[in-house]
């Protein structure tokens, strides 16, 4: 087992729908000395109809050559492997032209966020589950072809979704795709709130520890793990209150950080991506130092024959 086989990122923003100024958002972030740039391509209309749009592909990637930072890909939020049968060669569709995107920069990882479902009955659940595993087979074939990892990130319930995998839940299931190019995105927030939903905040470490092996790429913000269930006028009062998926610089909110990191084995060349909100972007640096600090006292170790990207 070593400590510090890591890498530390933080997540660029979209400001010009045309990306016209993404060169000057690259070069903001390469000055806080991460070693990966998330690039958030499901805001970039990069993907219309399914096709990819060359002349904005293009203007993605020269503003990403040349640079000396690794980068990974956060896709469509809307692929939902879980969804109706009816639904699924779309939901393909768009994320075969997404891992193009993926490609074209060189990324290293793929974020593709985990099922939600409105079922509830346990065989419809099963059902559900049964799409998505057959689905991410499939899908990590396509992966296999570009040399891309997919990493499938925990959610929670929202936007009246009624199930969303627990992180021991979401391992279990990659445990029965069993494949090299299927990997997991721990979101520690969304994690955080899925359980405090569940009634299972004390469960928190030991579902994230269950994940932590096939965990190649981390989302890291801080919150409260509260649910997002009073009104409130302002961001500002959403955050006097600590409600919802915050997106708060590491170390503002509660979650134990220090025990995830005694309790916790992850991957060789596991990523610490910071998503940080942009109304708080003016704490990146900050964020960055802190989040290297805690990403140092990491523990790692290979993972069986899977490949290496990272």
């Amino acid at each position: 087992m070593k400590h510090g086989a890591f890498a530390v990122g933080i997540s660029a923003r979209n400001r010009a729908g045309d990306l016209s100024d993404l060169g000057d958002e690259l070069d903001k972030i390469e000055a806080l000395g991460v070693d990966l740039i998330e690039l958030p391509t499901f805001d970039y209309d990069l993907v219309i109809g399914g096709r990819i749009r060359a002349p904005q592909l293009a203007t993605l990637q020269n503003a990403c050559a040349g640079r000396s930072v690794a980068y990974s890909v956060h896709g469509p939020l809307a692929i939902n492997l879980m969804d109706e049968p009816a639904r699924a060669p779309r939901h393909l569709e768009v994320l075969e032209a997404s891992l193009d995107v993926a490609q074209a920069v060189g990324a290293l990882h793929y974020v593709l966020h985990s099922g939600l479902t409105h079922e509830t009955e346990p065989a419809k659940l099963g059902d559900a589950y049964a799409r998505q595993r057959e689905l991410l087979t499939r899908a990590a074939e396509l992966a296999r072809e570009r040399n891309l990892i997919i990493c499938v990130e925990t959610l929670f319930e929202y936007d009246g979704w009624k199930h969303a995998s627990s992180p021991k839940r979401l391992a279990e299931e990659i445990a029965i795709v069993d494949h090299p190019h299927i990997m997991a995105t721990i979101d520690f927030s969304h994690s955080y709130i899925k359980l405090d939903a569940d009634g299972r905040r004390e469960s928190f470490v030991e579902e994230i520890a269950a994940l932590a092996p096939v965990a190649r790429h981390l989302h890291v913000h801080d919150s409260f793990g509260r649910q997002d269930d009073l009104w409130v006028y302002t961001q500002g009062e959403r955050l006097a209150y600590g409600n919802g998926d915050l997106h708060l610089p590491v170390g503002w909110g509660d979650i134990p950080w220090t025990q995830l990191l005694e309790e916790c084995v992850f991957p060789e060349g596991v990523v610490f991506n910071i998503e940080l909100d942009p109304r708080y972007w003016h704490a990146a640096r900050e964020c960055v130092d802190f989040t290297r600090g805690l990403a140092s006292r990491a523990q790692t170790k290979g993972y069986g024959g899977r490949s290496k990207v990272a």
